[in-house]
């Protein structure tokens, strides 16, 4: 009884977090039905019982991470608490990262992608597959006043390094078949430009099996099986308008820029009653011109563009894409429009989810989120976590909300301590499943080729259930 509880609770209130409108549950009907399906076929209750039973062999591997993080690398943790850098600008930290990862037999291949201050760090005795990938985050929040770790991500190295040595070193004193991996990805809190993104299509972790990584919340949570985001998908986009100057008391010398950009904003706003509800478009304009007595020859709008589903958010980025366009044209300016970032459902495996949360809860996770969260993938950009299956951990590290001073504040606290340490553990414990049970493997595999499919069928309703009208030629 235990067992089917649990199992109706990931699956009913997962699907029914996933699709946020009634198009999408509707169109995704029959795909839920198979996605239930799936789920039952692989009987995840069942599957943590066996793994997370006693076993005296991944509770040493647990056991040298946990003792990392607390010799060494909370300290670090804290250290890069201490000295925040903003994306991009990460050198302090990456030096403490890499030179730790040296010192363990890491083989650090720096500048990954062509970011200077990415990275890539293997084990220098990897053998072979499984290969088991962690990423590793290390920017702060751009503050008002001050950079500073309102996401904690001066933890996610250390806590991501505690899991790569420990896994190494017993993979390594036992023989036993498999690699591990540590990704280095700058300038997570920059969307311009999506570093992780530019890394998954230049096939930085193309090697991987799977992948996992830590990230700093209030609440020990894990997502249901399905695909979604843990936001809407979205588009940010700049929109330049380019004119020609001229003085004002000659206005017609020259094409005006800023009416191009309020243009724009007028154009989109008539379109509002023309788009579902669900979507939120905001913009600002970041550039407006230099002076009064001038024609603005150059101004800049920047809007993110939100929708629950990418199906009908493609159709309103063509509806603001055009607004742009019809401004620049009825000024005679010029466009140019540049996508900068992108959010996107991603895959969630019940398989890694469930064993994970399992864990957390073994190591004493507090302030646990009984119910599944709504599906999502284990990073913001979703393309990584549809190509990879791997997990987010997220054991309660903070009593604030994130991106907050307090945040950081509790990065420093036996709040955030706790929640650290319940990370490394449970991370430690997955990945030690991993590269020892193929059947294991070989689940993972199975549900995740089986969501990939689904979710093209998922899109492939979505695309039928979105007509765009049929606009006739005036007569």
């Amino acid at each position: 009884m235990k067992a089917l509880t649990l199992l109706s609770a990931y699956l009913g209130l997962g699907a029914l977090l996933a699709q946020q409108t009634t198009t999408e549950r509707q169109a995704a009907r029959d795909v839920i039905a198979k996605l239930e399906s799936v789920e039952r076929s692989i009987d995840v209750p069942g599957l943590v019982t066996r793994l997370t039973a006693d076993n005296r062999d991944r509770d040493r591997v647990v056991a040298r991470a946990k003792q990392l993080m607390e010799s060494e690398l909370l300290t670090m943790s804290d250290d890069i608490t201490r000295h925040p850098e903003i994306g991009f600008k990460e050198t302090y930290a990456v030096q403490h990262l890499t030179e730790y990862l040296q010192r363990h037999n890491f083989e650090i291949t720096s500048g990954t992608g062509g970011f200077e201050t990415a990275f890539v760090a293997r084990f220098r005795a990897n053998r072979g597959k499984p290969v088991m990938g962690i990423i590793l985050e290390y920017d702060a929040l751009r503050g008002t006043s001050r950079p500073f770790h309102g996401d904690q991500h001066s933890a996610q190295g250390p806590i991501g390094i505690a899991v790569g040595v420990a896994m190494s070193e017993w993979l390594s004193e036992t023989g036993q078949s498999g690699s591990i991996v540590l990704y280095g990805t700058p300038a997570e809190e920059i969307p311009s430009p999506s570093v992780r993104k530019i890394l998954f299509e230049r096939g930085v972790f193309n090697e991987a099996d799977v992948i996992v990584r830590s990230h700093s919340s209030p609440t020990s949570d894990r997502p249901a099986p399905g695909f979604g985001s843990p936001v809407l998908n979205g588009d940010a986009v700049k929109y330049t308008f380019s004119g020609a100057p001229a003085h004002q008391a000659v206005g017609w010398d020259g094409r005006n820029a800023l009416e191009a950009v309020i243009h724009m904003f007028v154009n989109v706003d008539s379109m509002r009653s023309s788009i579902r509800p669900e979507a939120s478009i905001q913009g600002v304009i970041l550039e407006g011109g230099a002076a009064p007595n001038v024609v603005p020859d150059r101004t800049v709008a920047d809007f993110a563009i939100r929708y629950p589903d990418a199906v009908y958010l493609a159709q309103v980025r063509t509806i603001v894409d055009d607004a742009a366009r019809a401004a620049a044209l009825s000024t005679q300016t010029k466009l140019k429009i540049e996508p900068y970032a992108e959010i996107r459902d991603g895959i969630s495996a019940a398989s890694l989810a469930e064993v994970g949360f399992a864990y957390m809860k073994k190591y004493g996770a507090d302030l646990i989120t009984n119910d599944p969260v709504r599906p999502q993938g284990y990073e913001g950009m979703g393309g990584l976590s549809r190509t990879i299956p791997g997990l987010n951990f997220e054991a309660a590290s903070s009593h604030h909300a994130n991106h907050t001073m307090e945040m950081e504040v509790d990065a420093l606290a036996d709040v955030g301590h706790k929640g650290f340490l319940v990370d490394a553990q449970a991370m430690t414990a997955l990945l030690y499943d991993y590269a020892t049970h193929a059947e294991y493997r070989d689940i993972v595999t199975r549900e995740f080729d089986a969501l990939k499919g689904l979710f093209v069928e998922y899109e492939d309703s979505l695309n039928k259930a979105y007509p765009i009208p049929n606009v006739q030629e005036p007569k």
